[in-house]
């Protein structure tokens, strides 16, 4: 049985440990909120461009949004990986990169031998790992979360595209996980570019014959690039909010742990305590004893 001194230096350190984790949980579920506020709100903006952009197709052409639309064969593709840049969430980190390796191997692994398989990152835990294994990493921008927003999203969604444009890549996924609740969060392998066509509805009558002011081609030019940076954004908040979710339920179990483990330690304690003190009690009554004798 441990000394008391032992049990009574664990049970500090385990309360340290609570501590700590019971600061991060409400640290994390603060964070949570304003990111969950804001992935709820620009769902339905970016559905109703994708739909908008489904009725539009037909009037892309030859303009130079076409390309976004262009299906090449996929000799070059390009991965971009979203993770999170800290630690204590869970398997979120894990999961999202086995993800992105099976992908690799089971749906590139041709292109991954040849040597066209390249990765961006945001995040360091996914740049650490791709990078130790000597995985092809054009690009991190793990500083991206430092000041979340959508101008700074824009940027890298603008160098895609253009990257993409310009014949580099023939296909771009990113790979994230799809914020549902604190608890649970969609893996996704989610097509960037080339622009993936919607599925239309069976029923084609109840489709509205819209008046467009400008034209169609001046709506689509503008249409286009919007919605394509907006869908890079909401993959980016996706996967924000499914970090933050996951640290806060990590920490949440971790605080019941301590909970259970100091409940543990407080009943060793008080049996080491009390056997300490009969042992005491013992050696008084044999010395008393002895004396007498």
């Amino acid at each position: 049985m441990p000394s008391l001194k032992e049990v009574r230096t664990r049970i500090s350190s385990v309360m340290s440990t609570k501590q700590i984790t019971s600061a991060m949980k409400m640290v994390s579920a603060s964070k949570l909120r304003r990111a969950q506020t804001a992935i709820i709100k620009l769902r339905p903006y970016s559905k109703k461009l994708n739909e908008i952009l489904g009725n539009l197709k037909s009037s892309v052409g030859t303009s130079e949004e076409a390309v976004y639309f262009a299906k090449r064969k996929e000799n070059k593709v390009l991965l971009i990986v979203l993770t999170s840049n800290r630690g204590l969430c869970g398997a979120f980190n894990s999961n999202t990169i086995k993800l992105a390796v099976n992908t690799i191997n089971e749906k590139y692994h041709d292109q991954y031998l040849a040597g066209n398989v390249s990765l961006i990152t945001i995040g360091k835990k996914a740049f650490e790992y791709f990078s130790r294994r000597k995985y092809d990493i054009v690009a991190n921008h793990s500083s991206l979360y430092d000041a979340l927003s959508y101008e700074k999203s824009m940027e890298i969604s603008q160098k895609l595209m253009s990257d993409f444009a310009k014949g580099g890549y023939d296909k771009i996924e990113i790979i994230y996980g799809q914020f549902k609740n604190a608890t649970m969060q969609n893996l996704t392998c989610e097509q960037f570019l080339p622009i993936v066509e919607t599925a239309k509805g069976a029923d084609t009558k109840t489709q509205l014959d819209y008046i467009f002011e400008p034209s169609k081609e001046e709506i689509v030019s503008e249409l286009v690039p919007r919605t394509l940076k907006v869908q890079f954004y909401k993959a980016v908040l996706d996967s924000y909010a499914s970090e933050h979710g996951a640290r806060m339920t990590a920490m949440h179990k971790a605080t019941d742990n301590a909970d259970g483990l100091l409940k543990d330690l407080r009943l060793s304690y008080n049996k080491a305590r009390q056997a300490t003190i009969t042992t005491e009690i013992l050696e008084i009554i044999s010395g008393a004893n002895a004396l007498k004798g």
